[in-house]
């Protein structure tokens, strides 16, 4: 049974940075997509990045380029988010979610889900 476990979220001033972990295990991964989404209160769950366990193509929302980066181990099973310069609007729920195909965007595409970690960023 594939699980995937979130973890790094918390409370962090404007400016500062977070690095989020997703531990996925389960099963082999080869072939697979994995990806952040987050979802604020009140508002749709959103693409924010997605990386590919075998060859490493990264695709980002264009909003996020530049101060989110996306990367993996594989040895460890683990996808990572750095998130830098974050700002107020930042602050969501992030989910790490698994899919079969590359620059899948929509979360409706994504078959498997972690329990989320709340990221706030104060002002």
């Amino acid at each position: 049974q594939v699980q995937l476990v979130e973890s790094g979220g918390g409370l962090v001033q404007a400016g500062g940075s977070l690095r989020l972990s997703c531990a996925a295990s389960g099963r082999t991964f080869s072939g697979y997509v994995l990806g952040w989404f987050r979802q604020a209160s009140g508002k749709e769950r959103e693409f924010v990045a997605s990386i590919s366990w075998s060859v490493g193509i990264t695709y980002y929302a264009d909003s996020l380029k530049g101060r989110f980066t996306i990367s993996r181990d594989n040895a460890k099973s683990t996808v990572y988010l750095q998130m830098n310069s974050l700002k107020p609007e930042d602050t969501a729920v992030y989910y790490c979610a698994l899919a079969r195909d590359y620059g899948l965007r929509r979360p409706s595409e994504y078959t498997y889900w972690g329990q989320g970690t709340q990221v706030t960023v104060s002002s």
